[in-house]
């Protein structure tokens, strides 16, 4: 009596990079990023802050400056239970404040970029001297 094993192998090269992705999540970092990434990485997040934050103060002025127009221009003030003339008034108050937000937008950015700068500036030049040599 003759006893054949076989032996039955399918390979996807898909699901093999589907197994290779999953594991790569759950495995312990094996390699250290180079320097070259690393300093392009903390060059990239001195104006992401700057970015984020100047971003969303321009945005809260641009709403701010927008509400104060639409009281100016239209009867959202009557709808409020304002007289007409003082939501004018109130209006345009509000848009000046709003126009000033978004105006310091730009110099907070920049005030930002500087101070992270600075505080980034010893570990970006001991990574271009490294780079260098």
């Amino acid at each position: 009596m003759e006893n054949k094993e076989t032996f039955n192998y399918t390979y996807s090269a898909k699901e093999q990079d589907e197994i290779k992705a999953i594991r790569k999540k759950y495995a312990a970092p094996e390699e250290t990023e180079d320097k070259m990434a690393q300093l392009r990485r903390l060059d990239a997040s001195v104006t992401q802050k700057a970015q984020a934050v100047s971003l969303v103060f321009g945005v809260i002025g641009a709403l701010i400056l927008g509400f104060g127009m639409s009281l100016a221009m239209t009867n959202l003030g009557e709808i409020l239970g304002s007289y007409r003339g003082m939501a004018m008034l109130f209006g345009i108050i509000i848009g000046i404040v709003g126009i000033v937000l978004v105006s310091l937008a730009y110099p907070l950015y920049n005030r930002i970029v500087k101070k992270e700068r600075e505080k980034i500036a010893p570990e970006i030049i001991r990574l271009t001297d490294e780079l260098m040599k």
